[in-house]
């Protein structure tokens, strides 16, 4: 990189993650998801997916609520404002990332 280009912005370490951020991209265009639904959009089981949504609420980028219906309880997820954010603020990191020129990176292993 040369000393013309201006500094890459940092991704985001708690939305890093693959499957937080496959949460996040799921999230991003809706209002909310149901727990099961987002469970078998990513294909995961009920423990990974519950890690990996208390970890971004514990960040403030996620809300859960449960909600009765049928007698039966059901979770809803959603992105919080600061969550939506961080979301976008990452994939404008990504997209930064993979924009560099061939020219502008290091043909030297690390």
């Amino acid at each position: 990189m040369n000393s013309e280009q201006p500094p890459l912005p940092p991704l985001n370490p708690v939305i890093h993650p693959v499957s937080r951020l496959r949460i996040c991209a799921l999230l991003d265009p809706v209002t909310e998801e149901g727990f099961g639904e987002l469970r078998d959009l990513l294909e995961v089981s009920d423990s990974a997916l519950s890690k990996q949504l208390a970890a971004l609420a514990e960040a403030g980028y996620l809300e859960q609520r449960r909600t009765k219906r049928g007698g039966r309880s059901r979770v809803r997820v959603r992105l919080t404002d600061q969550g939506r954010r961080a979301y976008r603020t990452h994939v404008t990191a990504l997209q930064a990332l993979t924009a560099l020129a061939p020219e502008a990176r290091t043909t030297t292993p690390h």
